[in-house]
């Protein structure tokens, strides 16, 4: 069995992959308390004798790791040296490293990068218009996340049209949202950049942002640099417009009327609505918007609202099908097809250890 681990900032999510079908997936979550390695050994102990290889997620590679990767001292060095570029998210994945090769060392342990996906952007895509020498020597460009889930649903919605030489915008939505252009199973654009924090609205990042807003809120609100990185990371997005990270919570206060609540259901419409222009121009010939993770794949009403308005491009979605959860949910004559695709990032993840290790 493949362990697949995804050791984030507030949560332990862990599960038990066979490949081979002989048995059944097993997994959860676990809530991070005070004690993580704590937390990871109590989990890990549960599992003993059940592991044959352990895939990590790591959110963030750098240009270094482009590829999964087998993890050692030098591995574990380099994704330290990375905090500073996913300062919430490196350092748990060092904790689910650390604590898992202490619970299995002898088996392998595979570091699977969110940045990966997109190392092959074109110059054109992953560079920032700031002067050249600052830029390089500090590792400034856009790198992208959430590639695991767009190499998964890619590849997935390619199976289910029947086609390798795709167009696609893929929209992964949930507390942390970006979207991607996808030339046959490439990144070619996708929306998050040096951080997660660039692109859609999220949770609490807001994403898009004027640069010059933290320069000026610190000047002008006298807010220190911990500060405004506070501010963007966990109180912008849905709960810096309505109070709540939660699109339930965002939803119901919305059809009661609340205006902070329609107000930010209309924002993060309208930044995906944005994307998807933008990045039909880029691919010029666009076949499939797909819409995956927890937003995108059980919230009809932002499938419906964020694709408004684009008839006349081809976008049409169907109004029985997206309420039915259907996959494909555009209309029987739209050029371009609308569908809903889970994503399945552990299954990606330990489909890489395979490829790595043998272990299946």
């Amino acid at each position: 069995m493949i362990l697949v681990l995804n050791s984030g900032s507030s949560s332990i999510k862990y599960r038990l992959v066979d490949l081979s079908g002989s048995r059944n997936d097993t997994g959860g979550q676990v809530e991070r308390v005070h004690d993580q390695d704590a937390t990871m050994r109590s989990l890990l102990d549960e599992l003993t004798g059940q592991v044959d290889a352990v895939g990590h997620r790591i959110v963030h590679g750098g240009t270094r790791y482009r590829e999964p990767t087998l993890v050692d001292d030098t591995v574990v060095a380099a994704i330290e040296e990375l905090v500073p570029l996913a300062p919430l998210h490196n350092p748990a994945g060092i904790t689910g490293i650390e604590a898992a090769r202490k619970a299995f060392p002898d088996v392998p342990h595979v570091a699977v990068f969110d940045t990966a996906f997109h190392a092959d952007l074109p110059p054109a895509a992953h560079t920032y218009a700031i002067e050249r020498e600052t830029a390089r020597e500090h590792g400034v460009r856009r790198y992208g996340f959430h590639g695991t889930s767009y190499e998964y649903v890619s590849g997935r919605t390619a199976r289910l049209l029947g086609r390798d030489d795709l167009n696609l915008v893929v929209l992964h939505l949930g507390n942390g949202a970006s979207a991607a252009a996808v030339r046959a199973g490439r990144s070619v654009e996708t929306s998050m950049g040096m951080t997660p924090l660039e692109g859609l609205v999220m949770g609490t990042r807001g994403g898009d942002l004027d640069p010059f807003i933290p320069v000026y809120l610190q000047k002008r609100a006298g807010l220190s640099a911990d500060q405004v990185d506070d501010l963007l990371e966990h109180h912008a997005g849905l709960r810096g417009l309505a109070g709540s990270n939660d699109m339930r919570d965002v939803l119901a206060r919305r059809a009661d009327g609340d205006a902070d609540a329609r107000l930010a259901f209309d924002v993060y419409c309208h930044r995906i609505r944005k994307y998807v222009g933008a990045y039909h121009a880029v691919l010029g010939r666009l076949d499939a918007v797909v819409f995956t993770a927890g937003v995108g794949e059980h919230v009809p009403e932002i499938r419906a609202e964020s694709l408004k308005g684009l008839e006349a491009w081809g976008i049409e979605v169907d109004p029985d099908r997206n309420a039915a959860g259907a996959t494909v949910i555009s209309t029987d004559g739209a050029r371009v097809k609308v569908l809903v695709v889970p994503t399945d990032e552990e299954h990606m993840i330990a489909t890489h250890v395979r490829a790595l290790t043998g272990v299946s």
